[in-house]
């Protein structure tokens, strides 16, 4: 049972509604390896009971004698950088627990907290976050996953009129700092701490032992946190919309908007064109996620002090600036993680002090030669040289391999088990979309099949592992879906 049950009687908190249906559904992509994950019996990648598509469209509440009550959150938030108030989901809602794992369906309806939207998604957003969701648990990066696009012929307007679908979302848990924002700023106490009280006992149950548990919490959300934006640098991922309401409490990767994988590295990139100042672009993503911890550090503020003034004997001045100090750890680690993850990506087992110095000079050169991030890592793994504008880096770089004095065949096994070769491209995903929306959903399950094995070298034309042509490299994402 889900932990936002008991708050139902509260409906500034919680509204139990029953999604919207949709006319004729239809299958649009589905992902077998999350239905294994939630205990669904599949065949030829589809669920063997036929009911699963009007479930997963929002058309009906039950399947067979199980009925899932249905239900939208409250949360508030941060938006680019400034207090937005009260949110939610407005598009967004829960089926409840399947096998441990909350389930959503995006675009499923208005609800309480849709402000002016019409609660619904569409095909093109839609079949993105499926393809990405999937694709970044498959580089190892934590993630809520995606089980199922549900499509229909039923129109919605964004700047032009688009048909809608539903995204059928999976993840332990859909809590973000948003939800802790909200209890906060409305000093709602006592559901704030039923949320980390459940935090605690469901997903950070080391934090028990701790004697402060609610200041081990917060670090512990914070380290997590850190360790994931240290996997998306190491891959080249810009998430676009790094609210605090899109921001997990689970260290998971959230709401898949105008998010990219860079193809020329430019270390300033941005990837949403509704990012007038560059706030959400590469090189800020580690600083903003910082900034989105201190958030939720001050939303918990009066339950912390109160613990630091129970058990440590500490309050005022002196309980925030040690607060500040834990939030500390949050850069600590972020270095920590980035480092290693970019050792390995160099094929580089051992420490040295000139390693960062090597690592920098990389990125700069990256930078200013604009060369393909995911092809360079790949190609160097494959023992294919680099850019002959990169040979001085190139000449350094193997100077210190020979330091590490590991044999070239390890090395390169080890660096093609962290280096992909397929990452979900945005002018693969458009060419995907562009033929879903003419009802040829074929693009979606090859794609989806690669990038669920994407550090193999596989039987598929090398077009997938490479840049866009220059006709396509300039393609612009916004928020809207």
């Amino acid at each position: 049972m889900a932990f936002h049950l008991p708050f139902t009687d509260n409906l500034a908190l919680v509204q139990s509604i029953s999604p919207t249906p949709i006319p004729n559904p239809y299958w649009v992509g589905f992902s077998a390896s999350v239905a294994n994950l939630l205990g669904i019996p599949t065949t030829d990648n589809l669920p063997i009971n036929p009911d699963y598509l009007n479930l997963l469209a929002g058309n009906q509440s039950h399947i067979g004698d199980q009925s899932y009550k249905t239900y939208a959150t409250a949360y508030s938030g941060h938006q680019f950088g400034s207090w937005a108030g009260q949110l939610g989901d407005g598009r967004a809602i829960y089926l409840g627990d399947i096998h441990g794992q909350e389930v959503q369906l995006k675009g499923a309806g208005q609800t309480a907290y849709s402000r002016m939207g019409d609660g619904r998604a569409v095909l093109r957003s839609s079949i993105r976050e499926f393809l990405c969701s999937e694709a970044m648990h498959f580089l190892g990066v934590p993630t809520s996953r995606a089980l199922a696009v549900v499509g229909s012929d039923m129109l919605v307007m964004r700047e032009s009129p688009e048909t809608t679908a539903v995204c059928t979302r999976v993840a332990p848990s859909f809590l973000r700092i948003g939800h802790i924002e909200h209890y906060g700023h409305n000093q709602m106490w006592h559901e704030l701490s039923l949320t980390l009280d459940y935090l605690i006992e469901h997903h950070y149950p080391e934090c028990h032992h701790s004697p402060t548990p609610y200041l081990a919490l917060l670090d512990q959300i914070s380290l997590k946190t850190a360790r994931m934006v240290a996997k998306w640098q190491s891959l080249g991922f810009c998430h676009g919309v790094l609210n605090t309401d899109n921001t997990s409490l689970l260290g998971l990767t959230l709401d898949y908007g105008p998010f990219g994988f860079l193809d020329q590295f430019q270390v300033d990139h941005i990837c949403n064109h509704s990012d007038h100042g560059g706030r959400y672009s590469y090189h800020r993503q580690p600083e903003i996620l910082h900034w989105n911890i201190y958030c939720l550090a001050s939303a918990m503020l009066q339950p912390l002090q109160q613990e630091l003034k129970r058990v440590r004997g500490i309050d005022g001045d002196e309980a925030i600036e040690y607060i500040k100090n834990t939030l500390n750890n949050y850069n600590k680690e972020y270095v920590k993680t980035w480092q290693t993850l970019f050792r390995k990506k160099l094929g580089l087992s051992t420490e040295s002090e000139q390693d960062i110095t090597l690592l920098e000079e990389l990125l700069q050169t990256l930078h200013r030669e604009k060369v393909d991030f995911t092809l360079f890592f790949r190609n160097l793994s494959e023992g294919l040289g680099v850019p002959t504008s990169m040979n001085s880096w190139y000449d350094t770089y193997k100077e210190r391999l020979d330091i590490d004095k590991q044999s070239t065949d390890r090395r390169l096994e080890s660096m093609q088990a962290v280096n992909p070769k397929y990452v979900l491209r945005n002018h693969l995903a458009q060419h995907a979309i562009e033929l879903a929306q003419k009802k040829d959903f074929s693009e979606v399950s090859r794609l989806l099949k690669i990038l669920e094995d994407p550090f193999t070298n596989q039987a598929v034309p090398e077009s997938y592992a490479l840049g866009p042509p220059p006709e396509l490299a300039a393609i612009s994402i916004s928020c809207s879906s």
